[in-house]
């Protein structure tokens, strides 16, 4: 097994551990005596920590689920020189730990902010930047949550698929990377997304005004 591999395999165990913990739920508990999980959507997130607590304790819970993702992948990539196809189960590890984790049962949450972090590992600025701004962007225009990460998903692949074409050269794992993020999305989401799209209230008035 050559030394490569050894890095691979180590690193996905370590960004599959780090994704599986559920800061959101254990803080929710120890911090606000809550179960977050019967907050919202009943997701244990941290968007159900702010529900449960407010600002003070959803903010850090926020920035412990991106930083699960964002830790374990940015030091594969940046500090030990796992690239290319080698990048992919790393990359993805971290996700899987979060959406099917050991520590729920391997029932875990819908993945959002530690996929942005996965991505701030790999791509630095452009993970929580662009990628966030498109979240952010899609949860403005329209109603439904998961519709809002969907939509941001497939306009980041553009914006991959346009820098690739345009700029640095298309690279492959990268994409592989985007399609199994994109493919635990689609499963986590599924119950949402079988809601329509519907436009917030005051865009829709902005149509017909422009109509």
């Amino acid at each position: 097994m050559s030394v490569d591999l050894l890095k691979v395999f180590l690193w996905t165990g370590v960004g599959f551990l780090s994704g599986s913990m559920m800061f959101s739920v254990w803080m929710g508990k120890l911090l606000l005596k809550k179960d977050v999980r019967a907050y919202g959507d009943a997701n244990p997130g941290a968007a159900n920590v702010w529900k449960a607590g407010g600002w003070k304790i959803g903010l850090p819970a926020g920035i412990l689920e991106l930083w699960k993702g964002a830790v374990p992948v940015g030091l594969a990539h940046w500090a030990f020189g796992i690239e290319g196809w080698y990048l992919v189960p790393v990359a993805l590890a971290p996700i899987l730990g979060h959406a099917f984790s050991p520590f729920l049962g391997f029932k875990g949450g819908k993945a959002v902010a530690v996929t942005l972090g996965v991505w701030t590992g790999i791509t630095l600025w452009e993970g929580i930047g662009v990628l966030g701004i498109l979240m952010g962007v899609f949860f403005i225009l329209q109603t439904v949550d998961s519709w809002a990460i969907i939509l941001a998903m497939l306009a980041f692949l553009g914006y991959l698929l346009f820098l690739g074409l345009f700029v640095r050269g298309v690279e492959i794992p990268l994409l592989a990377i985007w399609a199994g993020n994109m493919a635990i999305f689609l499963y986590k989401h599924r119950v949402d997304l079988r809601e329509s799209i519907k436009p917030r209230p005051y865009i829709a008035r902005l149509f017909r005004r422009a109509s």
